[in-house]
């Protein structure tokens, strides 16, 4: 993962794991369909270790127990790479659903404030969003763009007042 900033499953996985020191099969209950984190984007049980593989193996996590009963801690690298992905708007209007969400979600579970986030997040789209509201559509795609960057455009008004 080095010089990468590692796939949306390592950087849950890594943020989960910043938290507070866990276990493997807890960070699968949260990325369960029906988990706190599942609810917005699940991963099955076989990525999510694959996930934790490659964070021990970049030096971001460290593992401690016997293998049967193995803790997952996070390293000073870990933290700093966990740190800058959670406050990093995205670069898209499509992954305000499913990234964004999560890191909102990421931030409430640390109690930490996301507003620095949300401020940042609305400014990284704003032009894009004015372009796609712009104009009148013109077709059925333009149409959806338009009404999604509409939409997305009210929803990042909302969150940072919930």
């Amino acid at each position: 993962m080095r010089g990468r900033t590692g796939s949306l499953a390592d950087q849950v996985c890594l943020a989960v794991i910043a938290e507070r020191p866990t276990h493997g099969w807890a960070i699968v209950k949260l990325l369960r369909a029906d988990g706190d984190l599942g609810r917005i984007w699940s991963l099955s049980r076989a990525l999510t270790y694959r996930s934790i593989d490659q964070l021990a193996e970049a030096g971001l996590i460290e593992r401690e127990g016997d293998g049967r009963r193995t803790e997952l801690r996070i390293t000073t690298a870990g933290r700093r790479r966990t740190r800058r992905w959670l406050n990093e708007p995205v670069e898209h209007v499509r992954d305000l659903r499913i990234e964004f969400l999560l890191k909102v979600r990421l931030h409430e579970r640390s109690n930490s404030d996301p507003s620095a986030l949300i401020d940042a997040q609305r400014n990284a789209l704003r032009s894009a969003l004015d372009a796609l509201t712009a104009d009148t559509p013109a077709d059925p795609v333009e149409l959806w763009r338009h009404e999604s960057a509409r939409a997305a455009q009210r929803f990042l008004d909302r969150i940072g007042t919930t």
